[in-house]
């Protein structure tokens, strides 16, 4: 796992993803998950180029099941944004980074400022 990615749990869930003041990419995942070990680099990547603009963290279904439930998360990977004041959007399977880019509008964060 990447530097720039984390891990919340059921616990930290509330702090780390509901009361940030960025958006958070959430990668659902669970250890015995093969698609799930293809969409960890993709992570990565996100996590690389949006270090700083959009907070990337990792919630395994298996320890963690009460978020994944809350959630309605039947399939994994899912990938989900939350932003704030913005109902989140979820990619379920595997999906590169360009796709994850388009799903969740984060073009526009990577663009320079002005």
């Amino acid at each position: 796992m990447s530097s720039n990615v984390r891990e919340v749990t059921d616990a930290t869930w509330e702090e780390v993803v509901l009361k940030s003041d960025k958006p958070v990419v959430v990668d659902f995942w669970a250890t015995w998950c093969g698609p799930c070990r293809m969409v960890a680099p993709e992570i990565d990547k996100l996590a690389a180029k949006y270090a700083g603009k959009v907070e990337v963290v990792k919630l395994d279904v298996d320890a963690n099941p009460h978020t994944a439930m809350h959630y309605g998360i039947m399939s994994i990977p899912t990938v989900a944004m939350f932003a704030p004041g913005q109902a989140p959007r979820a990619a379920v399977g595997f999906r590169p980074l360009d796709q994850l880019e388009v799903a969740f509008g984060l073009e526009s964060l990577a663009a320079p400022s002005a």
